[in-house]
């Protein structure tokens, strides 16, 4: 069952990348540097920094933490900021000497954010003013001893720099007080850094690059140890698969989830900075009508998301009016992709949604569809190259083809493991080298893989397995749906009874009208035994419906 199958499917894809083609994140970097100087890099708000301009900053924020901080090889700096053009100097500059990046989520809570920086041993954090009050509660908790402030406009051109920041503190009241002595300002130690005191370190492929925090779902965060040769492995395995869709300093590539996301690290940063692509990073994607004010600026080529993002995108009129004519690709990751989603995309943008595959522990690519695929096939894709994905049960054996178990993949954008966490490492990695993905599947004879569900959101109704992305695929193709959400409830006839969370596209939507029509679609056991109807539903920082957040919910109130 071990197979690379995509080969056969698409010859035009290697059966294989080369890990070591660059050394280093850093090797990958510096080439894309020198080679697309002039080409533009990363757009916000406004303002354009070239591929050179971001090297010359990066550089300087390198030398600031080698020269003026002291920093060594090894040490973590924490990345805390939205999409800003000060994330990818931040990052790159840190890469570039040596550091290991741990980026966090700025919506984190105290609990949350002290936990991180503990965990990882933080000494120096990048923080945009709006969380800092966050850090102000933990920071005497926490090993950081430095401390970088930024405001969202800082690196704006003038006077638009001025007038964000402004707009942002003292009309949107978006930057709670707080007091940080001692902190240092972003931008003025990158402008007084001297770049010609970077020592470029040597690094090696098996370099720790970043600890990558997940797993929040099933406890306290764990941080995945993603090498260097971890992150160049996805990237290089991620653009051979899109290689006949992208050309050299020609893509233009939205950047809506945010980077400090694996998803949008791996595919957004690094593979489209590898081609000398634009970057144009989306502050506040969840401001429908001010994103899509911002995409009529652009004949762009390339976009990521997740479901309900594309989903609140087609729901808006300005966005169906876009031009969409040099649209070339389309992923969606992250959560599944419902039918209906991507049948209106394919049907507003003439460019079909691909489905893709993967998790912070693989770098993120695993699986991913054809860029051939003209419609959307309910599949997560074929193995990329070098990949290789079983389908084992619960003794580790693989399973026949078309039967479900548990999605287990091999290959060179594996993790190294848990940071510290060799118990839940040994949990969720096989004797023969498997990641174990925690998602349920099954793969077809031509090597598609189908996820069915996570195994732990797998609903037990009297003793049939129910899985909710199959029912929430069904729910959301009712007109007057807009969002739903499917978890498992206890029930003393079934054990488990399914009751779904229901956000309206049409008010006069009733749960009888649901109920029946999830009745004309579902076998008996699979449809909802209640509706609850809300305003909206929880979603994690890119967008993905927690229904871990319901199931919670739902348990206190049933023991209250």
């Amino acid at each position: 069952m071990t197979k690379i199958w995509h080969k056969a499917y698409d010859p035009g894809v290697p059966h294989e990348i080369n890990p070591e083609e660059y050394s280093s994140i850093n090797d990958m970097l510096e080439i894309g540097f020198k080679k697309y100087a002039s080409n533009p890099a990363f757009h916000n708000l406004g303002t354009t920094l070239s591929y050179a301009e971001i090297e010359e900053l990066s550089r300087r924020f390198a030398s600031y933490l080698q020269n003026d901080l002291k920093l060594q090889k090894g040490d973590r700096v924490a990345l805390m900021m939205p999409n800003i053009l000060q994330y990818p100097v931040a990052l790159f500059g840190a890469l570039r000497a040596g550091m290991i990046a741990v980026n966090v989520n700025p919506l984190y809570t105290a609990r949350e954010l002290e936990h991180q920086l503990k965990d990882a041993d933080v000494k120096a954090i990048v923080i945009f003013a709006n969380s800092a009050h966050v850090l102000e509660k933990i920071l005497p908790h926490t090993p950081v001893k430095h401390v970088f402030v930024t405001q969202i406009g800082d690196f704006l051109k003038f006077p638009k720099n001025y007038i964000v920041n402004f707009v942002i503190k003292n009309v949107k009241k978006m930057v709670p007080p707080f007091s940080l002595p001692g902190t240092l300002d972003f931008k003025a130690c990158v402008s007084a850094a001297d770049p010609n005191a970077f020592k470029r370190p040597e690094m090696k492929g098996s370099d720790i690059a970043f600890l990558q925090y997940t797993g929040g779902t099933t406890g306290v965060a764990k941080g995945a140890i993603l090498t260097h040769r971890n992150i160049v492995a996805n990237m290089l395995q991620a653009r051979a698969w899109i290689k006949d869709l992208i050309t050299e300093s020609q893509e233009i590539i939205i950047t809506p989830l945010p980077l400090y996301h694996i998803f949008s690290l791996t595919a957004n940063c690094f593979v489209f900075s590898s081609i000398g692509a634009l970057n144009v990073l989306i502050t506040n994607p969840r401001d429908i009508p001010g994103f899509v004010k911002e995409l009529k600026k652009w004949r762009f080529t390339a976009f990521t998301g997740v479901n309900t993002l594309y989903n609140g995108l087609l729901n808006n009129d300005e966005f169906r009016k876009l031009d969409f004519s040099t649209l070339k690709l389309a992923l969606g990751g992250g959560m599944a992709v419902q039918k209906v989603v991507a049948d209106r995309w394919k049907q507003v943008t003439r460019a079909p949604l691909i489905e893709a595959y993967g998790l912070t522990e693989t770098s993120p690519a695993a699986c991913i569809n054809p860029m051939t695929l003209k419609e959307y096939n309910g599949y997560i894709g074929l193995p990329i190259s070098s990949t290789e994905v079983e389908i084992k049960d619960d003794s580790n054996k693989t399973v026949p083809l078309g039967e479900i178990g548990e999605i287990c993949i091999r290959g060179p954008q594996v993790m190294g493991g848990y940071y510290n966490r060799s118990d839940e490492t040994a949990k969720v990695m096989t004797p023969d080298g498997f990641f174990k993905t925690g998602d349920l599947g099954f793969m077809t004879e031509q090597g598609f893989v189908k996820i069915v569900d996570r195994k732990k959101d797998m609903i037990l109704v009297s003793g049939f397995n129910v899985y909710p992305n199959e029912l929430e695929d069904v729910i959301a193709q009712h007109p007057k749906v807009l969002e739903c959400a499917a978890i498992g409830v206890p029930d003393e006839k079934s054990g488990e009874a399914v009751k779904v969370f229901v956000v309206k596209k049409d008010e006069s939507l009733t749960g009888d009208e649901l109920l029946k029509f999830c009745r004309e679609n579902l076998t008996s056991y699979k449809v909802p035994r209640s509706v609850e109807f809300r305003k909206e539903l929880p979603k994690s920082n890119v967008g993905k419906i927690l229904r871990k957040d319901l199931r919670s919910e739902t348990l206190a109130q049933t023991k209250a």
